[in-house]
């Protein structure tokens, strides 16, 4: 059978999984990433849990492999049009792209903590969010506030987009709780005379070895309070000063630490619902990308050779999105097989 083509949106390492599992098949790939770098969200994290693997790693194995495959970087997709069993994907540098099929890998962003301006993000110097964390320790390994000095309280605040119905954010983005466990055994490895509290709403360690890490953290003394941040104010030594209701022992709570770690929760990739407008798709009620069948077939769309993978319909573990990819590229396959009989 003649190589057919194939257009994945998306270089993150869901459509570097597709691609590798298609050109394996058979299948001609063209990779279009609308960023100058592969790897998606996984390139901006430090390690990855369960057991602190650096994330680089899962990114240079994949990259070796898709050497030689047709990629294109800051590919702005302007316009989609199909005639009979073709689609063009028109660019904003003038290409145009054809293919039978088309795999939407566009992952999600991560929830704009400035919205929950209660928290003072981008107002206070010493909050952050577990984005920026992972880039400290990615590229400095270490942890200083802004005045550069060492921490010697840090307080973790859970579910910052997540389940919060004033913002419309009403999912729970699965990996926040296991992210910030990690991140607080990460600071007490590093700075074992700092302090670390986790303020949470409820622990969800849905993963395999995740009550494990939950565990490790506890025996490293990292502390856990359940309970939601009300406000957050910026005392005259930068430090921050948190009010927050311990809903354990049902009392308000006071305390300043030197620097707050937001735990950003996840939102539908501004990438994929552009190109689901421009093909006249929906979305799924939370805003993520809408699968034909939440059981038995979630990779297909709702538009005829138009198929999903990876976090862009739902958050997904670094594992779980390699393997959605691999069932994404088979289901692509057997579309180009029955297409060209």
């Amino acid at each position: 059978m003649s190589k057919e083509n194939v257009i994945i949106i998306g270089a993150g390492i869901a459509g570097m999984e597709a691609a590798i599992e298609l050109n394996r098949l058979g299948a001609h790939v063209a990779l279009l990433e609308t960023t100058d770098a592969m790897g998606g969200n996984v390139k901006n994290w430090h390690k990855l849990f369960p057991d602190f693997r650096n994330g680089d790693d899962i990114i240079k194995a994949l990259q070796q492999q898709v050497n030689g495959m047709e990629i294109l970087y800051n590919a702005a997709i302007t316009a989609i049009s199909r005639s009979a069993n073709q689609f063009e994907i028109s660019l904003s540098s003038g290409e145009k792209k054809s293919a039978k099929a088309i795999l939407l890998a566009t992952g999600f962003d991560t929830f704009d903590a400035c919205k929950k301006e209660e928290y003072g993000y981008g107002i206070y110097d010493n909050v952050i969010t577990s984005v920026e964390l992972e880039k400290m320790l990615r590229e400095t390994a270490t942890i200083r506030t802004q005045q550069g000095i060492v921490p010697k309280r840090v307080g973790i605040i859970h579910c910052v987009g997540s389940r919060d119905e004033k913002i419309n954010n009403i999912h729970c983005s699965k990996l926040c709780c296991v992210t910030g466990v990690k991140q607080a055994i990460e600071i007490r490895e590093l700075l074992p005379d700092t302090e670390v509290f986790c303020f949470y709403m409820d622990l969800r360690m849905y993963g395999r070895h995740f009550e494990e890490l939950y565990l490790d953290a506890q025996k490293k003394k990292v502390k856990f309070i359940r309970g939601r941040l009300s406000e957050s104010f910026e005392n005259p030594d930068h430090s921050i000063l948190l009010k927050v209701e311990d809903t354990l022992i049902g009392k308000p709570l006071k305390m300043s630490v030197d620097l707050m770690v937001l735990l950003v929760g996840t939102t539908p990739s501004k990438a994929g619902l552009h190109v689901i407008n421009l093909l006249g798709m929906e979305n799924a009620a939370d805003g993520f990308l809408k699968i034909k069948d939440s059981c038995l077939d979630t990779n297909t769309s709702s538009q005829e050779g138009v198929y999903f993978t990876g976090t862009c319909t739902g958050i997904k573990s670094v594992p779980e999105t390699l393997a959605d990819a691999r069932s994404a590229a088979l289901r692509v396959w057997e579309y180009i097989k029955e297409k060209t009989k």
